[in-house]
Formats: structure tokens, sequence, C-alpha cells
């Protein structure tokens, strides 16, 4: 998920390292309590009732500690200051983290899709499902959809795709015990088969989940660039600025939650170099504090004037 400019009024503000990473402790730790008790009412219950769906979802709910603490870890690095050997910065530990996260779904959803077809395999095996069951799973959805809207409301506050992807995680949970809980409707009806149905189309939720997750890190570790929309914010900004007659050239690239960019400015050829390269700062300055970027490299051509920079090299 990218964010624009044209968000919440509350979003337009840039957020320090510092308080993103405070903002995604608190609202991690706050899915580690939930998760713990969530994975082991299901957990437990699941056992004792003997449904397959069940247990499913709390081993979900127990991959969520996993990534819980993935955020967590990215969250501790990210914040860190710019040094030598990382110049722009530690954000792409959130994008890492996220690639990792991908992987853990992935894995997730393929042991429970292999752990369902074993159980179909076998239809003598399953037993009905109980009433307890029932009332877990209908906890759980509740519960799971109070987190998710909390999570979200506070990644969207900081803009952080990191904590997007882990809030929307719990959304998927949400609806898999929403279908947790039709597989048992099903098992207590008379057809035990939907117990690890169920089960099964769980596994695929969370893998699909897990493969989008880790598709779209993969794609920003490429440098993949902002949206169209989030760009020509930037190309406003700059064409705004005080003695700024045109600007090209503008490219970007995601470097976690934040934007690296260049872009070339045209100014007026008569004018001194300090004068365009004051143009040019105050330029970039309008950029960092309006938009989540990073770092602004600003190119000054003459305006009017055919720009040499795309003529090969001889």
């Amino acid at each position: 998920m990218q964010f624009t400019e044209q968000d919440d009024d509350s979003e337009h503000a840039p957020h320090s390292a510092a308080e993103r990473a405070a903002a995604a402790s608190r609202s991690t730790w706050v899915s580690v309590v939930v998760n713990v008790l969530l994975a082991s009412a299901q957990v437990i219950v699941g056992t004792l009732t003997k449904s397959q769906a069940l247990i499913a979802d709390g081993i979900h709910s127990l991959s969520d500690l996993v990534s819980d603490f993935v955020v967590l870890f990215a969250g501790h690095h990210a914040k860190k200051d710019a040094d030598v050997d990382h110049p722009y910065g530690h954000q792409r530990f959130e994008t890492a983290a996220s690639l990792a996260l991908g992987a853990i779904l992935l894995a997730v959803g393929g042991g429970m899709i292999w752990s369902a077809l074993q159980k179909l395999e076998a239809p003598d095996t399953i037993a009905p499902a109980h009433f307890t069951s029932l009332w877990v799973a209908l906890a759980a959805i509740a519960t799971k959809e109070l987190l998710f809207r909390y999570m979200l409301r506070t990644a969207k506050a900081v803009k952080s795709s990191l904590l997007v992807a882990n809030a929307w995680h719990a959304r998927s949970d949400a609806a898999s015990s929403l279908v947790v809980s039709l597989g048992i409707l099903g098992s207590m009806a008379g057809y035990p088969l939907l117990d690890p149905i169920a089960a099964l189309i769980v596994g695929f939720m969370v893998g699909k989940m897990g493969w989008s997750f880790g598709w779209d890190a993969l794609h920003d570790l490429m440098d993949r660039a902002v949206d169209e929309e989030e760009v020509q914010a930037i190309r406003s900004t700059l064409m705004a600025t005080p003695g700024v007659a045109g600007v090209h050239d503008v490219r970007t690239r995601k470097m976690g939650d934040m934007v690296v960019a260049d872009a070339h400015i045209e100014v007026d050829a008569k004018l001194t170099v300090e004068e365009g390269h004051n143009i040019a700062v105050a330029a970039r300055n309008a950029v960092l504090k309006r938009h989540r970027v990073l770092n602004l490299m600003t190119h000054v051509d003459p305006a009017h004037r055919p720009d040499a920079d795309h003529q090969p090299v001889v």
C-alpha cells in the first residue's frame, strides 16, 4: 500500500523515525497480547473438541506472534540514523521485514493446506465439531476485527506500509475465523467434512496474503517508484517554488516507507550559479517539508534550452 498527500489531514505532517518506531511498538505489543490469548484459547479448545479448523485458526494466530516480533525488530533497526555504511538510513529494514512476513505467511498457509488435505483423505477420522468451538470462533472474529481497525488507524497515522501489512494480517485472521465458524456450523449440522474444508480455505487465504506481501516487498527492494499521484504532488511542490520555471525527469524509489527522489528543475539561464543553487535548495527544502521524501537530489537546467542530459555520450 502506498500513501498519497490526499490522506487524512492528520497525516500531512511528516513523522520522525522515532515516532514511527514508537507507534509500531505500541500497536504491535497490543497485537502480541491479543494473539497470545486468542491462540491459546483456539488451540486448547480446538484440541479438546477435535476441530481441525479451529486448531488451524489458532496456528494462524500463533503465526501473528512471529510477524509481530518481525515488526518490532524492524521498527528497532529502521529508526537508526544514517551512518557511513547506510548513508540513506535504515528504512529498508521495514521492507525486508515485510518480505520475511510474507514468507512466514506463505509457509504457514502451505502447512495448513497440507494438514487439511491429509484429513480429507481419511474422512472417517473426522469427529463432529462441538458447540464450544463455535463460541470461540465467533469471539475470535470480533476480537480480530477490532484489532485490525486499531492497527490500521495507527498505520495510517504514521504512514507505515509495514504496519498496514500487519493490520491486514489481522483482518485476514478475522476472515479466516469467519470461514472457521461456517465450517464448525456445517460440522454441527451433520457435515463433518466442512471442518477440514474450512481449514483448507484458511490455508489458501493465509498463503495468498503471504504471497501478496512478499511480492510487494520484493518490488520495493528493487527500487520500485511511488505511484504517479505522489510523483505529481512532488512535481507541483517543485513548480510552486519561486524561481522554478519548469520541472522534468522526476524519479522516485522507495526507501522503506520513505522516498528518495531526484528531479531536474529549470531556472532562468541568466541567473548566477549561486542564485540557481539557492532556488534548488529552496525547492528541495519545500519537498522535504511537504512530502515523505527522505532525500531529493536536484539538477539545475537553464529554462527554454535543450536538455543535453539525454544525448548519447560520444
